[in-house]
């Protein structure tokens, strides 16, 4: 749970005004120097820039106007030069916004990634452990969100997710719970990496599975490390999935450890006839104590 209580948490404004700050960079490092846990409101508007939430940061909340009012956004992309080092940003490098400290939590924003189709390009890298989001819109194209920590958990609430290749990738456990996942090309939705000893990774649990009208073929996942998982349960799949429905990346032998799951979904896309052999179960899956371990970020 987001460790702070109406009365104690400081709050600082991102906005115009004498008393806000300019950016959200600058409100996040003025919160973090004070120590304590605290609400970070940004007013409506395009607020561009990198934005890095430290590691060892207090519980920060960060709140918008809307997600098609408050907008954090940035362009950098991998193979872009990074003035600093002289060397490419690279996929972790490229993020609008890095979360690196526990007990974060984001609501009625976007945080977008507009370098366009030109490769890798983050909108949000999750670090930390204990990240919530709530309608909080995660937009761009190949690897939108990287929830990159194995033994980490996110959740997703009434979120939209929007990329093409491989736009919801990494190690961590996240549970997304009623949101869109929208791809804008063709492609991959999930790419986990989920480590062997790790009991779950992605669960996509009442969300809507959609695409642009000229997309053709969106894979639900492939594993890009051997153990990855990542189930869909009860949701409504009506992009165009092939009816193999999932990849293997192009290496045979991960179809006898990847770990992907299908359960009770409905739309254009969710026939599991012709799906592939190697699709690990149709059963349901953990329920949401077990996934999350009792953690209840939204109450």
């Amino acid at each position: 749970m987001f460790a702070q209580s109406a009365q104690a948490a400081r709050t600082f404004d991102v906005g115009p005004g004498a008393d806000a700050y300019g950016s959200v960079q600058a409100a996040i490092e003025a919160a973090v120097a004070q120590g304590d846990a605290a609400t970070i409101r940004i007013a409506a508007g395009t607020w561009r820039g990198v934005v890095d939430v430290p590691p060892g940061a207090p519980a920060l909340r960060l709140t918008g106007a809307g997600a098609t009012q408050t907008r954090i956004v940035h362009d950098h992309d991998a193979a872009r030069i990074d003035p600093r080092s002289g060397q490419p940003f690279g996929t972790y490098g490229s993020a609008t916004m890095f979360v690196r400290a526990d007990d974060f939590h984001a609501e009625h924003l976007t945080i977008a990634n507009d370098a366009g189709p030109v490769g890798q390009a983050v909108a949000l890298v999750v670090d930390g452990t204990r990240a919530s989001f709530d309608g909080v819109h995660l937009l761009g194209h190949q690897d939108t969100l990287y929830l990159r920590k194995a033994g980490t958990r996110a959740w997703f609430r009434d979120c939209r997710i929007e990329g093409t290749v491989d736009y919801v990738f990494g190690a961590a456990t996240a549970l997304f719970e009623r949101c869109t996942l929208h791809s804008v090309g063709d492609g991959y939705l999930a790419a986990p990496s989920t480590p062997a000893e790790q009991a779950h990774g992605f669960v996509f649990r009442d969300c809507t599975i959609t695409a642009a009208p000229a997309v053709t073929r969106v894979h639900l996942g492939r594993p890009w490390r051997p153990h990855g998982a990542t189930r869909f349960e009860r949701c409504r799949i009506d992009a165009p999935v092939p009816s193999e429905g999932w990849h293997d990346w192009g290496k045979p032998a991960n179809r006898d450890t990847a770990r992907f799951a299908e359960h009770a979904n409905t739309g254009t896309g969710s026939a599991l006839q012709g799906r592939v052999s190697w699709l690990r179960d149709t059963d349901a899956g953990p329920d949401t104590a077990t996934l999350m371990q009792d953690w209840r970020p939204f109450e």
